[in-house]
């Protein structure tokens, strides 16, 4: 099939790459022109043949909210959207209201997997109508990992980026929980291999993850951290799942703890935000500062 893709960053980049390899075609757009396909939004409208498929990889808020502008002024009736970046989940609604109004559909698609994606393969939680789906499913295939696992219909419009919110929610508290047990191995004597202990760990224990080998990794390229400053910052998921926790009455005391710790690595060196921080990196490519 045919698809649109608006973003072409860490992420967008390499999903076109996996959906080519799948067989289909993509037609990219992105600000920067060394990477993008066509030259505007409307080139790339014009270069789809209709019922067109549209995937916005852009950052939550107002880039999202543009974009989808846009193409509200450039689709058809019977095209569809997918907003595939981090957007909340109560920005979704809105936008399924506005492009429905034109006969637009409209999904959203929370996806994890961030730079290894190309290579293992995206896990896609999606909202919305089931036709609208059904017309994007072949490019969910193209980038779930292989089997059974990786994609749900999770609900209604909203639903994927809720779930997606929910996983980055559980993704801070498992992070906190690694750099904690990190600080404490570093801290007593009588351990003198800590990255060996953590090594240790990925076969055979109850706390073995992809995580968890992802730590080992960043300590085989720094031992003991001391090229990072303990500082973590945090995408807005993390928060917005604790508002959400309130507004539905759920007590979320380890997800609200390591949100929490984020905000005290700015105001000192925290060792526990080193890990984090490098954890952040091996996984998603996001910045890191170096320590001074």
């Amino acid at each position: 099939m045919q698809l649109g893709l608006i973003g072409l960053g860490k992420m967008g980049g390499n999903m076109r790459e996996r959906i080519r390899r799948a067989g289909h075609t993509v037609v990219g757009y992105d600000r920067n022109p060394e990477v993008s396909d066509v030259s505007s939004l409307t080139e790339l409208v014009s270069a789809l043949e209709g019922p067109r498929v549209v995937w916005v990889m852009v950052p939550a808020g107002g880039a999202t909210q543009s974009t989808i502008d846009q193409l509200g002024e450039l689709l058809e009736p019977g095209d569809t959207v997918v907003d595939g970046g981090n957007s909340r989940w109560t920005d979704d609604e809105k936008h399924a209201e506005e492009l429905a109004a034109k006969g637009i559909g409209f999904v959203d698609a929370g996806v994890s997997g961030g730079v290894w994606g190309l290579k293992n393969g995206y896990a896609l939680m999606v909202g919305g109508d089931a036709e609208h789906i059904a017309k994007v499913q072949p490019v969910f295939d193209a980038l779930k990992p292989e089997g059974d696992a990786g994609f749900v219909h999770a609900g209604k419009v909203g639903a994927g980026h809720f779930s997606k919110m929910v996983h980055n929610g559980i993704e801070y508290a498992m992070m906190q929980a690694y750099a904690e047990g990190w600080e404490l191995l570093e801290k007593v004597h009588s351990v003198t291999d800590v990255r060996e202990v953590f090594r240790s760990w990925q076969e055979g224990t109850v706390i073995r993850s992809w995580l968890l080998d992802l730590a080992v990794n960043a300590l085989d390229d720094d031992e003991h951290l001391e090229k990072l400053r303990g500082y973590a910052d945090d995408s807005g998921e993390g928060r917005w799942t604790v508002e959400a926790a309130i507004d539905n009455a759920v007590p979320l005391p380890a997800i609200t703890a390591s949100l929490f710790a984020r905000f005290a690595s700015r105001q000192d060196d925290s060792p526990q935000m080193k890990m984090i921080a490098a954890l952040r990196n091996q996984f998603g490519g996001h910045a890191v500062e170096s320590a001074k």
